[in-house]
């Protein structure tokens, strides 16, 4: 991911945005947080945060499947957006 971050801050304008959504996975129990580790390549290729924005998941394929299952966790029912700017 790095490297997509730094070629997208090569390639856009100075002043332009770049807006990327991406969800958080669970891996053996622990959320993996993606979004925010996504977000952080991009602020060290040089861009900067305009914008977070937590949009509900809806439709989501598992969803039945987990909430069928005896769960000491919640739900991963977001994703972020993530407005950055050159």
């Amino acid at each position: 991911m790095q490297k997509v971050a730094k070629e997208s801050f090569r390639v856009l304008k100075k002043g332009k945005i770049c807006a990327i959504m991406m969800g958080d996975v669970r891996k053996y129990g622990k959320v993996i947080p993606l979004g925010f580790r996504m977000m952080e390549c991009f602020l060290q290729a040089g861009f900067t945060n305009k914008e977070i924005i937590i949009k509900e998941q809806h439709n989501c394929r598992s969803t039945d499947y987990w909430e069928n299952q005896n769960n000491e966790f919640l739900l991963l029912a977001h994703e972020c957006i993530f407005v950055l700017q050159k």
